[in-house]
């Protein structure tokens, strides 16, 4: 049996590709270079824009109707989905299944039945209370041979207005500080050389020591960068209300660890940012990146924006030009504000910006930033 996964969205979700990919070769399935020539063809989601969803969506009736010897493969679609996009979906697949329920995954591959949709309710349990972050535990099939992303976290509880990941990833839970060091440790033994720290908001990582004590993400770094050998240590993403001095302190002491912060601000108006629900100003934004300088000569930055969110005004868009010009970004992700259905966003504001005005602000900054840079 062959399988063939694609994956769409953000590192978060690569790595859970590799681990599904791990459970599939526990089967004794083989990874397929091609789509059409798989037994098993996984679709690991990305529910962040509403725009992917759409193009996915229109391709899964095509993907449907894929055939190896006149027969269908079997369709499992997971990652982040909201419950609107699992019915949505359901009609098109043969399996959904929360990426957080592992085991759900098992239990439809030892299955020796055919009649595979009568299990994707079973599959689909509602149990977002009960669960937890144990399916990292598994072994990934790493994908690449020197680069390895290892999750320290996973879940969200900041409730961006305009972004939907507390609601298909969940509340915040941390991996215990032994679990992870034991992770990196089996990977510095096979000759990995970099090393990427992984969560939705890395830097509000928290947990317990054997002793009871917290460990937070500064300390974490700590405890990592004493590992012998030779590699480096990145990590995305974090949020500016969560870089305390602590954890700047870290970053700078630790000499393993790479002095390269992705830091998202998304704007740079303090009413946007309020619309957002981002709990910072510019003000506030602008300080801690100067305090970061001063802490970590030579630190390099790289940031998240989105343009064009409701009610943005072209003072308001130059505003997020003023800060991209002061700080100096080694590369901006520009983003064009796209609706997505569940997200507080779309039920307090109306998306009123051309979407032609929204291409326009994408490439003022990445004219401004990407192109000077070579990026």
């Amino acid at each position: 049996m062959k399988y063939f996964i694609k994956t769409y969205g953000c590192q978060m979700n690569e790595s859970d590709s590799e681990r599904i990919a791990s459970i599939l070769e526990s089967y004794n399935h083989k990874k397929s270079s091609k789509m059409d020539e798989a037994d098993f063809v996984v679709i690991n989601l990305c529910s962040v824009r509403q725009t992917a969803i759409d193009r996915i969506h229109g391709q899964f009736s095509a993907k449907s109707k894929l055939t190896k010897n006149k027969k269908r493969p079997k369709i499992i679609l997971t990652g982040c989905i909201l419950k609107s996009d699992k019915k949505r979906f359901s009609e098109k697949i043969d399996l959904i299944f929360d990426v957080r329920e592992m085991e759900k995954l098992e239990e439809f591959l030892k299955s020796n039945s055919d009649d595979w949709r009568s299990k994707v309710n079973l599959m689909n349990r509602d149990r977002d209370n009960e669960l937890n972050i144990n399916y990292l535990k598994v072994d990934p099939k790493y994908k690449h041979k020197n680069h390895a992303f290892v999750p320290v976290m996973t879940g969200c509880n900041n409730f961006c207005s305009y972004c939907v990941v507390p609601y298909t990833r969940g509340e915040e839970k941390s991996r215990g500080a032994k679990e992870i060091i034991k992770e990196v440790e089996g990977l510095v033994d096979s000759d990995y050389g970099e090393i990427t720290l992984l969560g939705q908001n890395v830097n509000s990582y928290s947990s317990l020591d054997e002793k009871g004590k917290k460990v937070n993400f500064g300390k974490l770094l700590k405890f990592l960068n004493k590992i012998p050998g030779e590699f480096k240590i990145s990590f995305i993403t974090n949020h500016p209300k969560d870089m305390k001095d602590g954890l700047i302190k870290a970053i700078r002491d630790c000499e393993k660890v790479v002095k390269y912060i992705h830091l998202p601000f998304q704007s740079g108006d303090d009413d946007i940012l309020k619309k957002m629900n981002r709990h910072y100003t510019q003000k506030g934004y602008l300080k801690l990146i100067k305090k970061i300088k001063k802490e970590i000569p030579g630190v390099k930055f790289s940031s998240d924006v989105i343009v064009g969110f409701p009610g943005e005004t072209d003072k308001q868009f130059n505003e997020t030009v003023k800060v991209i010009k002061k700080v100096g970004f080694d590369i901006v992700y520009v983003n064009k504000y796209s609706p997505r259905e569940g997200a507080l966003s779309v039920k307090k504001y109306e998306d009123d910006i051309p979407w032609a005005e929204k291409k326009r602000r994408w490439g003022v900054i990445n004219d401004l930033v990407n192109k000077k840079n070579g990026k």
